[in-house]
């Protein structure tokens, strides 16, 4: 598969490499795993040599025995005697630089903090003292956003202040995965919304449906639900390692939000505890759900929802998890049929999810979200406002056009309306064949 938009990103690279010629320059790549962050930083957007290293579970000194086989392959140096500290490795490069220039990767540059936390201020020392004499663009990649958030935002670490470029990787935008799908001559608004629903603009996913050829309903499940599918463990691979001990509680958090059981309160009343520490993590370090409100809610408002940021993640609790039980059976062809007997209801909130980033991309308003009163009433699946040309949208989104109701949509905006007077107020309906308009 080629490599798609990442055009702004692309640019900022170019420029630190550029930059690099006058003194090193540290940047740091963050986004969560499976998104493309390796793949960015390795295009070419250099004429120097690249240096990839990896940092796996492995001692501190096997790191440096690949780290040094490396340096030896791409730099075509000769090493004597044995660097068996990542300072040593990290020293030895900052000399190099002092006469040639590349760039450094550090994948999973967060792992340092379980192999020898000490490497941090390591590198700042080294870097601090050689980073005008030396021309180096360091990439410093990770996955686990609180983590790298502590390394280089905490001004009690030792890099605080250090980068000189963030750059956080999204999902790819609808307009991306709209490409994609006309490449493959596989465009229609149902595919979008599919391709959406599965991928959520993350490029390993889209990669592994390219490659099986996996552009529809039917041959993206029969691609997740197979015997041996990479998909089957996504959400364990992923999470299970970051959240530690308490894993169970945060995967049950997880699977209920997934089913629709969107509040604090009805999550506290399935599972008998509170689970605000929870619920804060997960939002704030881990970066797996956000809380909504209202969208002209006051900032203390307690009126909120949660739910979860990953389109694939919220599949996988809501149809993988739950139903483990049929996966260790084997029973895929049973899962199939859950699947297909629920997804309908489920795609209801991704469709709204579609219309928003669409209207995103059209950077028309001033602010996008939904609407609700208490106890969930009158609620409203978006509204968009334009605050300096005082312009109001308001939208109700079904799968079913045969269910949407302009006069229900009306007669529930009453309330929100009255926040915007003075304002030029349309209706729209919107259903699957409306993505195209």
């Amino acid at each position: 598969m080629k490599f798609y938009n990442r055009e702004k990103e692309l640019e900022i690279l170019k420029k630190a490499d550029i930059l690099k010629y006058q003194h090193s320059i540290m940047t740091m790549l963050i986004g969560r795993r499976r998104v493309g962050k390796t793949t960015l930083a390795l295009q070419k957007y250099s004429k120097e040599q690249v240096l990839y290293f990896f940092v796996s579970k492995k001692s501190e000194q096997l790191l440096c025995e690949e780290f040094v086989e490396e340096i030896i392959a791409k730099l075509e140096v000769k090493i004597f005697g044995k660097l068996s500290r990542f300072e040593e490795v990290f020293e030895y490069l900052l000399e190099l630089a002092k006469t040639t220039s590349f760039t450094l990767i550090i994948d999973e540059f967060q792992e340092f903090l379980k192999i020898n936390e000490s490497i941090y201020s390591s590198i700042q020392k080294l870097w601090d003292i050689n980073k005008k004499t030396t021309k180096i663009h360091f990439i410093a990649c990770g996955s686990v956003y609180f983590l790298m958030k502590k390394i280089y935002e905490d001004n009690k670490e030792p890099l605080f202040g250090r980068c000189d470029f963030k750059i956080d990787l999204k999902p790819l935008k609808i307009s991306v995965l709209k490409t994609i799908l006309e490449d493959y001559n596989a465009y229609s608004n149902k595919n979008l919304l599919d391709f959406y629903l599965f991928s959520g603009g993350i490029a390993k996913y889209i990669e592994l449906f390219v490659l099986n050829k996996s552009f529809d309903l039917d041959s993206i499940i029969n691609t997740i639900i197979e015997p041996n599918s990479i998909f089957l463990q996504e959400g364990k691979n992923r999470l299970i390692e970051e959240f530690g001990k308490e894993y169970g509680t945060y995967f049950s958090i997880l699977s209920l939000i997934s089913d629709s059981k969107t509040s604090r309160s009805e999550i506290e009343s399935i599972l008998e505890r509170n689970i605000s520490g929870h619920l804060a993590r997960l939002e704030h370090d881990y970066n797996i759900i956000r809380s909504i409100k209202p969208i002209n809610a006051k900032p203390n408002a307690k009126i909120q929802k949660y739910e979860i940021i990953d389109n694939f993640l919220s599949f996988w609790f809501r149809f993988i998890f739950k139903y483990q039980s049929l996966i260790e059976a084997e029973n895929f062809t049973r899962l199939k049929e859950i699947i297909y007997r629920d997804i309908s209801t489920f795609k209801g909130k991704f469709l709204e999810k579609l219309f928003v980033e669409q209207l995103k991309e059209q950077q028309l308003y001033t602010k996008i979200g939904s609407y609700w009163e208490r106890n969930n009433q009158n609620e409203i699946d978006i509204v968009a406002i334009d605050e300096i040309e005082k312009k109001l949208l308001i939208c109700e989104v079904k799968l079913n056009e045969k269910k949407l109701n302009y006069n229900n949509l009306v007669v529930k905006s009453q309330k929100l309306l009255q926040n915007y007077k003075n304002y030029e107020i349309e209706y729209k309906l919107l259903s699957i064949k409306d993505l195209n308009n």
